[in-house]
């Protein structure tokens, strides 16, 4: 078994799933066990500079092996898993040789991952797989991440004679709930540009992603007894209907692709004294994304004036596409992509459908690119990984390095 596959194992029986309605930082304090575990990992190592700060994230530094003149690079992965479905007690499977058939996760309860509903499984035939047992998600997002890129240091640690610059490496909390470049210093990292580890299927690329914004709606309805109602109940959950049904029908997660946008109604709880309505506004074009802020606002003046200001909305930017603070530096997207080819494998550069810390970090000063962890179907339990992409997204690392000292 290669050293970053015995890593991943080891981390994913770490349960580290965050907390969205938790108002402390990290917001799980188990996510602090992994962090400490990570920290004595590479001291022993041999890392310098390692350090876990109050808020939970774990940072360090390989040294420069060469006088000559190189950027320094950084690698971040997050340590937490999404709260969707349970990380704890994961149990992992392994499908050796895979046959291209489904795969039996869990027998008594009848769970199984085959191909005629995740048909990707048929490019892995004769690879091995890990999966879940199905009763919990897996946590290669991000544990894959966190063990490609120890890996890799431990490779450059073990071959002195392979020359690199200085090399930064971050491992962040609360990713999976918003939160992880919230109390990122970008200062004391203090590299040139990074690259998250942190994207899905073996060979993507990813440098641009969604602006995204959340919209808070609260309507405050009036109850009177359904008898003697007429022209004195407003009926909050009926007026929360019609502000759905005044938006784009098919512009929602399930009619759309790729560079599409859309606007996706997370949640709707209510009765008739009052109703809240939780909504995602997302876009790759900052213009369309600008606009659709403006026509969800229209829409709720529009039913103020016709009910008596009666809606609450809140409308908060989340981040914003890094694509332009990335293609400013395009070098290190090209660096990713050489390094990916030159790896055997051919490079994917697709859009985000969602956003990540690199994101926000890109806007910070830290303009940081995605690469692949080689996992699929996260967040549930028809996630898996194959083992030989965790191996690859080791050499992709070591070949930006390398690339860089060229």
């Amino acid at each position: 078994m290669s050293s970053v596959v015995e890593r991943f194992l080891k981390y994913v029986k770490f349960d580290t799933s965050s907390d969205e309605n938790s108002e402390s930082v990290p917001s799980t304090s188990k996510q602090l066990i992994l962090a400490k575990e990570l920290v004595q990992e590479l001291k022993t190592l041999g890392l310098s500079q390692v350090s876990l700060d109050n808020k939970g994230y774990v940072m360090a530094t390989l040294k420069s092996n060469t006088e000559k003149f190189i950027p320094t690079v950084g690698f971040i992965a997050h340590m937490d898993t999404s709260p969707e479905i349970s990380g704890a007690n994961v149990n992992p499977k392994f499908v050796e040789n895979y046959d291209g058939k489904d795969i039996v996760l869990n027998k008594e309860k009848d769970i199984i991952l085959s191909p005629k509903e995740f048909k990707e499984l048929t490019n892995y035939v004769g690879k091995t797989l890990i999966t879940t047992d199905g009763t919990t998600l897996l946590g290669a997002d991000d544990k894959a991440g966190i063990a490609e890129i120890i890996t890799a240091m431990e490779h450059l640690i073990k071959h002195p004679e392979i020359k690199h610059g200085t090399i930064k490496i971050a491992f962040t909390p609360d990713e999976e709930v918003g939160r992880g470049a919230d109390f990122f210093d970008v200062k004391k990292f203090n590299a040139d540009f990074a690259y998250t580890i942190d994207g899905g299927d073996i060979g993507e690329l990813e440098y641009e992603n969604f602006n995204a914004a959340g919209v808070k709606i609260k309507i405050h309805g009036r109850n009177v007894h359904p008898g003697s109602a007429k022209n004195k109940m407003i009926n909050s959950a009926l007026i929360g209907v019609e502000l759905i049904s005044m938006l784009p029908k098919i512009e929602t997660p399930s009619h759309t692709e790729n560079y599409e946008g859309f606007y996706h109604l997370n949640s709707f709880n209510g009765d008739v004294e009052e109703t809240s309505l939780s909504f995602i506004i997302r876009d790759h074009n900052r213009e369309i994304y600008e606009q659709r802020k403006v026509n969800m606002k229209k829409i709720v003046e529009e039913l103020n004036k016709k009910y008596g200001n009666i809606i609450d909305c809140e409308v908060k930017d989340q981040y914003f596409n890094m694509k332009e603070k990335i293609e400013p530096v395009m070098h290190i997207v090209n660096t990713a992509y050489k390094a990916i080819e030159s790896t055997g494998i051919t490079p994917k550069v697709i859009p985000i459908r969602g956003g990540t810390d690199g994101a926000r970090l890109s806007f910070e000063g830290l303009p940081t690119p995605n690469l692949f962890t080689g996992g699929h179907n996260f967040h549930g339990k028809f996630e898996y990984i194959p083992t030989y992409a965790m191996e690859k997204a080791v050499e992709v690392i070591l070949k930006i390095i390398e690339l860089y000292e060229a």
